[in-house]
């Protein structure tokens, strides 16, 4: 049967890939610092297959067909397209996880879930500036999942909750031998389009990761619900650490480092949640 190694999360803005050659030294090393941490514990798991959580930034998905979550089922998923991320990450394909991706949809159909399914996503900043900066072995399987952060109707809390209760049955029904992590990608806070476009709210930083620490499903959800109505719509992305947080069980979480970078225009978060023993 499949095991469950553990969970992370991390921010991804696109800036830390478009100005990393002209990043300060200060903000340069602690985003380092960081990633390298958190790549290090995920490397030290030794997964099969990573399972990313991500929002999809208008490369796969428009206003016109935008489903609340997509997963990618295929062989293999296209490498991001965006010019600045190209120097950086320049693999033209990743491999997929056909076999887990299929019981993954297989297990949401059942559980009542209705997400759409792709056999070849194309995985943009989101997805990649991670597996860049953690240094994440390009040949290691994904199974990418797209989860609407960027236009409403959102997901609501208690339902990324639900999924992420469902993503690990998933993951320990799975008859292979598999180890499997899980990394939710976006965050903290920031705001892209907006009048407060460069502002980071560093109080609703410090709420998350006090609840992310302290609360229950109920108090998770009524908490981020209440301090997402007033802050930058980036900050939504908070939905992908809430999947990975319901699929440890909602506890373990460590935060591996918080550091507001305005030169991304992001509060920068990582962290893990590991298994209960």
């Amino acid at each position: 049967m499949a095991e469950f190694v553990g969970a992370f999360a991390t921010s991804h803005g696109p800036l830390i890939a478009r100005e990393w050659d002209v990043l300060p030294e200060g903000p340069k090393a602690k985003l380092t610092a960081a990633f390298d941490e958190t790549g290090r514990r995920l490397k030290a798991l030794e997964p099969d297959v990573l399972v990313i959580l991500s929002p999809d930034h208008w490369v796969n998905f428009f206003i016109d067909n935008l489903p609340s979550f997509c997963i990618g089922i295929g062989e293999e998923h296209d490498g991001p397209p965006e010019p600045f991320m190209k120097p950086v990450y320049p693999h033209k394909t990743l491999p997929g996880h056909p076999a887990f991706g299929r019981h993954l949809l297989d297990t949401a159909l059942r559980s009542d879930f209705d997400p759409a399914i792709s056999h070849r996503l194309t995985l943009d900043h989101g997805f990649c500036v991670p597996l860049w900066r953690m240094g994440i072995d390009p040949a290691l399987p994904i199974v990418p999942i797209t989860v609407n952060q960027l236009e409403e109707p959102l997901p609501t809390l208690r339902r990324c909750i639900a999924w992420g209760r469902m993503l690990r049955k998933a993951i320990e029904s799975f008859p292979g031998d598999l180890r499997v992590a899980v990394l939710g990608t976006g965050g903290l806070s920031h705001s892209i389009g907006e009048p407060t476009m460069g502002e980071i709210d560093e109080p609703f930083d410090r709420v998350c990761i006090d609840l992310f620490t302290n609360a229950d499903d109920d108090a998770l959800a009524d908490g981020l619900e209440r301090a997402l109505a007033s802050t930058g719509n980036g900050a939504e992305e908070v939905r992908d650490w809430v999947i990975a947080h319901a699929v440890a069980g909602s506890q373990g979480f460590d935060l591996i480092d918080y550091t507001p970078i305005p030169e991304v225009y992001i509060g920068c978060g990582m962290a893990e949640w590991r298994p209960a023993a």
